[in-house]
């Protein structure tokens, strides 16, 4: 299959299986799964945090942020993208009581931040109490830039507010701005990093903190039902992932320019082609109906998300000349 829904959808290589194959492993809950606290640790080392925490997903390590940073009845500001608002099942409200503020996120992604500044609410009992601002890079496959997060601390700072970063893709913000991932995780109090995206692991996330605030996520992690046994398997892959698939992403991205600029030459498709990660969103205005179109691609062994804006996704299992397989069979649909 040539799949374009996600880069979710990425297989485990046969060197990754071998690692995992070889894993050794022990009773995580007891903490003693060997190369989970390999995993933690090399964490620490490698993004210079405290502490860090091996979660089951992105969403559980975002949830976990959110709740050890917040007490109930508090608030956090996030934009109203954002995947810890918009996509993950309302988890902070649902089952850490914490209210979510969404801000309208700007045309790049980014949140102005006197629109957060007027949405701080007051120190009084009428109003939930503000904790924390939340952001996300990349962003719909836009990257924030090092100076708006630079901003983004100095505003933290100045209202007494904790920062997240829901990192899923903050390795393709690096990529992008040729930076290490520290230029980016520095400004931040907590990063959420997704294992199983790009970077290629077959499941996990890290959350990352100092280690009073790991410590209260740990304890979360266990009371959601996320504590795990011998996940040195999986912990394995995700490190490999760190050593090996990271350097590798700017090829998604030279990929998804190359399908973006075909793609616009196509009649009924207009790209946005302002994002320049591993994402192209494309508008299609054509006679054929594209849940038609999907289906007969699928038919073919080529999945896409039908909607009126497409959004194409390439990662380490799509090649260029999947592309061009791509558009050749689409060319044929439209």
């Amino acid at each position: 299959m040539i799949d374009f829904r996600s880069d979710t959808v990425t297989q485990p290589s046969k060197a990754m299986r071998d690692v995992m194959y070889n894993a050794p492993v022990g009773d995580d809950v007891y903490g003693d799964d060997p190369s989970v606290n390999q995993l933690e640790s090399y964490a620490c080392e490698r993004f210079n945090f405290e502490a860090a925490l091996y979660c089951s997903s992105g969403t559980q390590a975002n949830l976990l942020a959110l709740m050890a940073h917040c007490e109930r009845g508090d608030e956090y500001i996030c934009g109203q993208n954002a995947h810890n608002y918009k996509f993950e099942g309302g988890g902070a409200a649902v089952l850490g009581s914490i209210q979510p503020q969404p801000i309208e996120n700007e045309k790049d992604g980014s949140l102005c931040f006197n629109k957060v500044a007027a949405a701080i609410k007051p120190d009084d009992s009428h109003f939930a109490n503000t904790r924390l601002l939340s952001l996300e890079n990349t962003i719909g496959g836009k990257v924030l830039p090092l100076e708006y997060l630079a901003q983004a601390r100095d505003f933290v700072n100045t209202y007494n507010l904790a920062l997240h970063l829901d990192g899923a893709r903050a390795f393709n913000a690096a990529a992008e701005l040729n930076v290490d991932i520290t230029a980016i995780t520095k400004h931040f109090d907590s990063v959420s990093i997704c294992l199983s995206k790009g970077l290629g692991a077959p499941i996990g996330s890290l959350l990352l903190g100092s280690q009073e605030l790991i410590n209260k996520a740990r304890r979360w992690r266990k009371v959601l039902g996320g504590g795990m046994r011998q996940a040195g398997m999986l912990a394995a892959a995700g490190q490999y992932a760190l050593e090996n698939n990271v350097t590798r992403l700017s090829d998604d991205h030279g990929n998804a320019r190359y399908l973006a600029n075909k793609l616009n030459e196509l009649n009924g498709f207009s790209v946005d082609m302002s994002n320049t990660t591993n994402m192209v969103y494309a508008s299609y205005s054509g006679g054929t109906n594209i849940s038609k179109i999907a289906n007969e691609l699928a038919q073919q062994g080529i999945l896409i998300s039908p909607s009126k804006q497409l959004r194409l996704v390439t990662h380490l299992d799509i090649t260029g000349d999947d592309i061009d397989i791509f558009l050749n069979a689409l060319s044929a649909h439209i």
